[in-house]
């Protein structure tokens, strides 16, 4: 496995995460394909095994049990002081006004909530999940910086946002002295390149390493297209509203991945992975993985070297998409 610093940071993190949106008791929040604890725990240590230091979590998912499942195979696998834990606040924990958002209230509560779910006194990477339109930037910025400066995170990120948003933010952030962003988690794979526009270059001009989630579209790149729908493509409400399945262009760039991995003999995903690790500034994609192979096909895609003819022959049939991922 090969570690790289996070952007300009000098955090030290593996070349693929593993993302746990996959990994939380059934019934709790609003993922019905989650895995529960006994199934999530021999990812977790696989995931171990292969080098993966880098965890990646929200508050949200499951209703907070992510983060336990995860806290609690950390600690039996593990040492806290080789991995990377990094969750995530904005999105909705409890029914009431403050029970959401990225407010002061909102964020000194939560972060005390996930350090207790996921047992730990320190969070490595602290990222706020979506922008928070009710509040001002200026207020989550100054929030971060005190829970930084209280020694309850080490390091923030940001995920899914307009680049100007994002911009405004590590202005703020310079301007008044406050913690930097030193990431961003965002949307981006080969059936979504908008952040190609504007995100990627200004990551790479103001030093911010890319984490990105999705980078296999939901399985989407994984398999023909006319394959049958996976149980959780079924079920996954959110999934829905960033692919849309019936575009040609879509399923252009799906036969393409598809060829290139039938003449490499490989799978679908170890190429469309491939792919989004040769982006600049990407650090880490965030992978999900629900049978074993996946950690592995994901693994095996770090060695995975695309000539420039086969990296223009899977990016030739993209036409604009609208943004998507925002909210």
């Amino acid at each position: 496995m090969e570690y790289v610093n996070l952007g300009r940071s000098g955090l030290k993190v593996s070349r693929l995460c593993l993302g746990c949106m996959t990994y939380g008791e059934p019934g709790r929040g609003t993922h019905p394909w989650t895995l529960g604890e006994e199934k999530s725990r021999p990812f977790i240590a696989r995931a171990l095994e292969l080098g993966i230091n880098f965890f990646d979590t929200a508050n949200v998912y499951s209703d907070g049990s992510s983060e336990e499942i995860l806290g609690r195979a950390l600690r039996e696998y593990t040492r806290r002081d080789e991995v990377v834990i990094a969750t995530k606040v904005c999105g909705v924990m409890r029914e009431e006004p403050n029970g959401r958002g990225l407010s002061r209230k909102a964020i000194m509560t939560e972060i005390d909530a996930s350090l207790r779910r996921l047992g730990t006194d320190y969070i490595d990477l602290y990222q706020i999940h979506r922008w928070d339109y009710s509040t001002p930037i200026e207020e989550t910025l100054e929030a971060l910086h005190d829970v930084v400066k209280a020694g309850k995170v080490r390091y923030i990120g940001a995920s899914s946002m307009y680049a100007w948003q994002f911009c405004k933010a590590l202005h703020l952030s310079d301007r008044h002295g406050w913690t930097r962003f030193v990431s961003m988690q965002n949307h981006l794979n080969l059936l979504y390149r908008e952040e190609e526009r504007e995100m990627l270059p200004l990551c790479r001009e103001e030093g911010i390493g890319v984490i990105p989630w999705s980078p296999l579209a939901r399985g989407h790149l994984t398999r023909p297209w006319d394959s049958e729908p996976t149980e959780r493509e079924q079920t996954d409400a959110f999934g829905r509203t960033l692919y849309a399945r019936t575009k040609e262009a879509d399923q252009a760039v799906v036969a393409r991945v598809q060829d290139v991995a039938a003449k490499r003999g490989v799978p679908m995903a170890q190429v469309a992975l491939a792919w989004v690790l040769h982006q600049q500034p990407v650090v880490a994609p965030i992978i999900g993985a629900s049978k074993p192979h996946h950690l592995d096909d994901a693994h095996a895609a770090l060695s995975l070297r695309l000539s420039e003819e086969e990296i223009a022959s899977l990016e030739a049939s993209y036409v604009p998409h609208p943004v998507a991922g925002f909210s």
